[in-house]
């Protein structure tokens, strides 16, 4: 990959010294679970990239894997708030500096306490988006925690 290839998550990275190999699918696919099977990994390795709003007009980032869903109340309860929702996606850009898609941990404009779902943690690599629809970078969950002061914690709907 190219110097002229590589997005601000990766450069961001690599000034910190935190290893990570970057990846490209078709920006056409646009869901999780398809960019999972163009990785050629299980959907439990891929992680998506979720923003929310509290009720107090806060932003919170969350991390779980792309064929999973976001469980609000555990959600808010793991960042301290009485409530958190979706942010709307005309919102993404301006508050992150990322599009619905492209949204990574790493990078936005300005640092959202990040959680990302407990089973992260005992990986030794995940996928999360490079910050480009069509990109993501495989790194080591812990490293990229730390690195970005983030949390591990259960907060996935669970199965019924």
């Amino acid at each position: 990959m190219g110097k002229a290839d590589k997005t601000n998550v990766m450069r961001i990275l690599e000034r910190a010294k935190l290893p990570f190999e970057a990846f490209e699918y078709s920006p056409e696919l646009t869901e999780g679970v398809l960019i999972a099977e163009a990785l050629h990994e299980d959907n439990d390795l891929v992680f998506k990239t979720l923003v929310t709003e509290s009720d107090k007009k806060e932003h919170f980032v969350f991390v779980i894997p792309v064929a999973e869903t976001l469980d609000l109340k555990a959600a808010a309860k793991a960042v301290g708030v009485k409530s958190v929702s979706m942010l709307k996606q005309k919102e993404l850009l301006p508050l992150t500096g990322y599009i619905h898609g492209g949204c990574s941990p790493v990078g936005m404009k300005k640092p959202f306490k990040t959680v990302f779902h407990s089973s992260a943690k005992d990986k030794e690599f995940f996928y999360v988006s490079a910050g480009k629809v069509g990109r993501q970078i495989k790194v080591n969950p812990n490293a990229l925690c730390e690195y970005i002061g983030a949390e591990f914690n259960d907060i996935i709907l669970k199965g019924e």
